[in-house]
């Protein structure tokens, strides 16, 4: 079951990646930590919707799809890994320039084992839930910090779940 739906997540992925290459495309890269303060490595790749919405003088509501990977490095125990993916929704206090935003999002990750950490997950499928704001830069690039938390939203016991906070920085290709 763990290895069809991370094999599963994978296809999506790439699957997006091959529908939407006409579309603008991001690499991102994260360092973070947990709140029991081990460390998170993640790479992510996106896809913008290319839409706006609300559009204002302050601003306009906009979102991407992100699949990434992740890493959950450990102290004592061996390291766990995640795949992830994620419609993100973003609004941006501006158009050109440096711009201001805050995103959110919810979507699936499917985790190498259920013991990340001192965290019981309980499953190895959970939900991502994703709050963040940053900087976008000229060039298609951002920097930011995000805040997630991974739970089985409570459909398996123990469920423990975990909170990664990190930096990240992305770059469009």
């Amino acid at each position: 079951m763990k290895t069809r739906l991370a094999t599963s997540l994978a296809a999506a992925v790439l699957a997006l990646a091959g529908a939407n290459l006409a579309q603008a495309a991001q690499i991102s890269g994260a360092v973070g930590a947990t709140s029991q303060g081990d460390m998170t490595y993640r790479i992510g790749l996106s896809f913008d919707w290319d839409k706006k919405w609300l559009q204002s003088s302050t601003g306009h509501l906009t979102g991407y799809w992100d699949g990434a990977y992740t890493y959950w490095e450990g102290g004592d125990y061996s390291g766990a890994h995640s795949l992830s993916f994620s419609p993100v929704f973003v609004y941006e206090f501006g158009d050109s320039g440096y711009v201001p935003f805050i995103e959110a999002g919810i979507g699936l990750a499917a985790f190498s084992k259920t013991d990340v950490g001192d965290q019981k997950l309980g499953s190895s499928v959970n939900f991502e839930d994703r709050i963040g704001f940053g900087l976008k830069l000229p060039g298609q690039q951002k920097i930011g910090i995000r805040a997630t938390h991974y739970s089985n939203a409570g459909i398996k016991q123990p469920n423990d779940g975990i909170e990664s906070y990190a930096l990240f920085y992305s770059a469009g290709f």
